[in-house]
């Protein structure tokens, strides 16, 4: 006897659903985590802490000046010399007034560095600086 005559197969196919399930939430992640990479900082930094201070609203147009131990300056996670910063803080004020420049430097940093950075901005009439500090509470 015959019990498969009206059988047919059917070829399972490909769920495209899920799949475009999945490639919308890693749009959404890289499109989250490109927001976060432009808001880079220097790991390894030892930022010193404050009582008083609050925590200022963060732009994506700000530039994050970092200074390590040894008075070297980073920007975008890239080492540049003081002439080449102040060629981009120079290009950064003729474009737009009131830019943000933060600068993050190390506990240990001397502050003769420190005042480097801020004559540098003084000079080219940035006004809108900022230091980073971490709370008293948290550990660096």
């Amino acid at each position: 006897m015959n019990f498969r005559k009206g059988f047919r197969t059917q070829h399972a196919g490909f769920p495209i659903a899920p799949m475009i399930d999945i490639v919308f939430q890693l749009l959404i992640f890289y499109m989250v985590a490109s927001v976060y990479a432009q808001w880079e900082t220097k790991l390894g930094l030892a930022i010193p802490t404050a009582t008083s201070g609050e925590q200022a609203q963060r732009t994506p147009v700000e530039i994050i000046v970092n200074l390590d131990k040894e008075g070297r300056l980073y920007v975008h996670n890239k080492e540049m010399s003081a002439d080449r910063l102040e060629q981009l803080l120079q290009q950064i004020a003729t474009r737009a007034e009131g830019h943000p420049v933060i600068i993050r430097a190390d506990r240990e940093t001397d502050f003769e560095d420190v005042i480097d950075v801020l004559d540098l901005c003084r000079r080219l009439d940035i006004w809108n600086v900022s230091f980073a500090t971490l709370p008293k509470d948290s550990k660096p």
